[in-house]
């Protein structure tokens, strides 16, 4: 336990988060600035996603599987976190650091694009493990990868999504005395809703993805946007307090008390870079399975995805805790979420955080599987793949169970190891792949440049 425990201190202290701030910066600048440069191309490129092969996987329902797994818990439970330990100016941070992960998941959604392998449906599949090894010809990264990513996603990883789910169904809807033992049944529940769409494969997770990740998404964004309507003459000064707090600003209004740039710094990257995953490796699993003519036209959907994950939906949390004067209340997690809904809107704040909280922590667990069985499928082939695949099935399904009656910190220790071990292979990848990322850029650059009204086309070799 001990051993794992300065593991993760390793992987998980400085040197890993100024390492995935660095590659994100590298790649800012080697693609010259493309989230700035680009950001109404972005939206242009989001709006004709939703266009397919009649049986592929469109440009749209890749990046809601991707979403899936971005938005979870940690966007109502992680923010409230960083708030506390790194105060109001931790979400400039975030905010900063979402935007040159923009350029690295855009990265990695182009060499997901280029290295992703075909299956017998006609679907696609890829990500780091493939071009760890069809890119940097390194077979043993792309194992180990695939075997990290499998046992920290959707085995670990779901087992603590669902043990959310049933923390924030006892919370909103039965007394703290009750007696009543519901988290085997909740599990049970989960479980078998799960394994109705999991077991439809990739086209029905894609399709439920698409229906559920935009409704949960817009209406937490609504309600914030209608929070922020009602305390309109508030929001200048929240915006001043979040920036002044940024640059160590040590006392600020409201009794809250500043913190230092450093505190501020090391939790807004943090929970930034673990919201919305770029350069962790998992979202470029979803990105290769989209039918897109370019792989940087994938590129620009996956930047998207970290804009709405942390840019938005972070950024909803964080007015619902700020403007409800409740940072200072000695509570976290989401229990502060919860109490400064309900400071804001009323009694009903709380259930609507559970129910929110519901939905992105049962997305998270269909995103995470997709994870996993891509990289089952990049492990194994031949006649053994579909007898593994019904294995692996059962067994998170058997995980989400688990998670909701169970807590075990050396599982949980463990399965930080592996994901941390992830990160580091992938970016290793990318950056050792960055030439062939600009030039697939360059070459999206180019036709558009050429012809502005003509969708820039690839010459794959699949």
């Amino acid at each position: 336990m001990e051993l794992v425990k300065a593991a993760n201190g390793i992987l998980w202290g400085s040197l890993m988060i100024w390492l995935l701030i660095g590659t994100g910066v590298f790649y800012t600048v080697r693609l010259g600035f493309p989230q700035i440069r680009h950001i109404g191309h972005v939206f242009k490129v989001l709006l004709g996603s939703r266009k397919t092969e009649e049986k592929g996987i469109s440009s749209f329902q890749a990046l809601c599987t991707g979403l899936a797994a971005q938005v979870g818990t940690g966007n109502i439970a992680g923010v409230a976190t960083a708030l506390v330990s790194g105060g109001p100016g931790a979400v400039f941070w975030m905010w900063i650091t979402a935007l040159v992960g923009m350029a690295t998941i855009s990265a990695e959604a182009i060499l997901a694009q280029l290295f992703r392998v075909k299956n017998a449906d006609g679907t696609y599949r890829g990500g780091p493990a493939y071009y760890l090894e069809k890119g940097l010809g390194q077979k043993w990264m792309g194992v180990l990868f695939a075997i990290s990513i499998i046992l920290a996603m959707p085995f670990v990883f779901n087992a603590v999504q669902c043990n959310s789910i049933v923390a924030g169904v006892r919370g909103a809807f039965l007394k703290e005395s009750s007696a009543v033992n519901i988290e085997l049944y909740l599990g049970i529940v989960v479980a078998i809703i799960t394994g109705v769409v999991i077991f439809g494969g990739l086209r029905r997770i894609a399709k439920v993805a698409e229906i559920v990740v935009p409704f949960m998404a817009i209406m937490y964004i609504a309600i914030a946007l209608v929070t922020m309507i009602m305390n309109i003459t508030e929001i200048p000064a929240i915006i001043s307090l979040i920036f002044k707090s940024a640059f160590g600003v040590r006392q600020v209004a409201g009794g809250i008390m500043g913190h230092t740039v450093a505190q501020a710094l090391r939790y807004g990257v943090a929970r930034g870079l673990f919201s919305n995953e770029a350069g962790m490796g998992s979202t470029p699993n979803a990105h290769a399975t989209a039918e897109v003519k370019h792989p940087a036209r994938q590129g620009f959907i996956a930047m998207f995805g970290v804009f709405v994950d942390t840019i938005i939906v972070c950024s909803a949390t964080t007015m619902f805790i700020l403007l409800s004067g409740q940072l200072s209340s000695g509570l976290t997690g989401v229990e502060l979420t919860q109490t400064s809904m309900q400071t804001i809107v009323g009694s009903w704040g709380p259930y609507f955080i559970s129910i929110a909280l519901m939905f992105f922590a049962w997305t998270s667990i269909l995103g995470n599987y997709y994870y996993g069985e891509s990289n089952l499928m990049y492990l194994f082939s031949g006649p053994s793949s579909n007898i593994m695949l019904l294995i692996y099935r059962l067994a998170v399904l058997g995980m989400i169970i688990f998670g909701a009656v169970s807590s075990v910190p050396l599982v949980w220790e463990l399965a930080d190891f592996f994901n941390g071990l992830m990160a580091l292979l992938n970016l290793v990848g990318i950056i050792c792949l960055s030439g062939m990322v600009v030039k697939v850029f360059r070459d999206y650059e180019n036709q558009l440049r050429l012809n502005p009204e003509r969708e820039p086309v690839y010459a794959r070799k699949e």
